[in-house]
């Protein structure tokens, strides 16, 4: 798969705002499904599953079984790569405008 790809399944998974309050559940621990069913009592198992899924495909969770549980791992790598990717040089970008922009205005004329 082509990094492209890759990203593609990263930005549609962190898309939906589900997925996204999944990751931040998972951000402080591990949790099995069936907390996080727990934790989103307006989802039945099976939707909550769909999304796992998604998360999983695009490489943000990983699942490990413990006997009949299911715990699911929170994988920042990929956002990682995607800041490295896109964020840090956009922000690096604006604060350089930025800083010309406030020398400009800030120079007697």
């Amino acid at each position: 798969m082509s990094s492209d790809d890759e990203d593609d399944l990263i930005f549609k998974a962190l898309s939906h705002r589900v997925r996204r309050r999944i990751l931040d559940a998972l951000k402080t621990e591990p949790l099995t499904t069936g907390a996080l069913c727990q934790r989103f009592p307006e989802l039945d198992r099976c939707t909550v599953m769909l999304h796992l899924g998604v998360l999983e495909e695009a490489g943000l969770l990983v699942a490990e079984r413990r006997g009949r549980e299911r715990w699911n791992h929170l994988d920042a790598l990929p956002i990682h790569a995607i800041h490295e990717r896109w964020v840090g040089p956009y922000a690096a970008y604006a604060a350089s405008m930025l800083g010309r922009l406030k020398r400009q205005v800030e120079t007697p004329v």
